[in-house]
């Protein structure tokens, strides 16, 4: 996700290609959905609609994020951290990405449409569009609140992989996407406090740059606060039990520390320590989920 690399990671046109779909950002995508697949059903989930709705939601995210790169392509040569992507180094032509990217969301559709059921396609397309389109071009040289807008196309993979899975999306799996939805702009604005610079130089009005250092500091406290309350819906809803409540309350009472070290005394390292740490938080946050789910459903514990 945060990467100060200036150079390609690898010569070679495959990884170039491989590098436009971020790869790291798109796996804890998939994962969220992975997880969303899971929590739908009291059983296990069939085989091919694992397979098939995972390749297909990878495959669309993937396309949409090579069509970030392309949207980005100048801004992110005055980037440090983003300098080095194939599509900023001219190495990819926007001809190929643009080919590259249809043939990706291309087969994702007939994957998710052959494997799962239409929903999830055209939600999953929703998310693309929301994503590449209204918030790439649209919000986020617009509005110091893009990340906070354009954070509900994000917020979807567990929505699509319940509809997956059931072919409706309901109340427990739109709990899943507020979680997601909450945590992404504290975790934003973490990398955008250390990064500002970046955004400085590109000229997008990221709130660092257009309210001030405190001004966020403050807002990613209030939302991890929020959030705090928000993860705890789920074991209210009796979506989850009480190894999930405790997971919860650990993880997010730690990123709520973290936030209140970056608001009382703020240093770029502990901003670039607290978006690290978001990350794995929301890993560990689901995968709670995930074993919670499993040991009172399937083991009936």
């Amino acid at each position: 996700m945060d990467s100060t690399t200036l150079i390609s990671p690898s010569g070679n046109r495959l990884s170039q290609y491989i590098a436009l779909t971020k790869p790291r950002v798109t796996q804890l995508a998939v994962f969220c959905a992975v997880i969303g697949m899971f929590l739908a059903t009291p059983g296990m989930v069939p085989w091919t609609v694992l397979i098939g709705g995972t390749v297909g939601i990878w495959l669309l995210a993937g396309a949409a994020f090579a069509i970030n790169c392309l949207m980005e392509q100048k801004i992110d040569a005055m980037m440090r951290r983003t300098a080095w992507r194939p599509s900023a180094r001219g190495e990819i032509t926007a001809a190929q990405i643009l080919l590259f990217s249809a043939v990706l969301g291309g087969a994702g559709m007939w994957t998710l449409y052959t494997f799962t059921n239409a929903l999830t396609m055209w939600l999953t397309i929703a998310t693309f569009v929301g994503y590449a389109v209204i918030y790439t071009c649209l919000l986020k040289p617009a509005t110091p609140q893009n990340i906070v807008i354009g954070g509900a196309s994000g917020a979807m993979p567990p929505a699509l992989g319940w509809a997956a899975v059931t072919g409706h999306v309901p109340g427990d799996a739109w709990i899943l996407v507020l979680i997601i939805f909450v945590w992404t702009p504290p975790h934003f604005w973490a990398l955008a406090l250390y990064r500002r610079k970046d955004y400085e130089n590109a000229g997008l009005p990221m709130l660092p740059n257009t309210h001030g250092e405190k001004y966020t500091r403050l807002h990613i406290l209030l939302y991890t606060v929020i959030l705090f309350a928000v993860t705890m819906m789920p074991f209210i809803s009796g979506m989850s039990g009480l190894l999930y409540l405790a997971s919860a309350v650990v993880l997010s009472g730690t990123f709520v520390g973290y936030a209140w070290k970056i608001y009382r005394e703020y240093s770029d390292a502990l901003a670039r320590k607290t978006f690290r740490f978001s990350i794995v938080y929301l890993s560990l946050l689901f995968g709670a989920l995930l074993v919670d789910h499993y040991v009172r459903t399937v083991i009936g514990l």
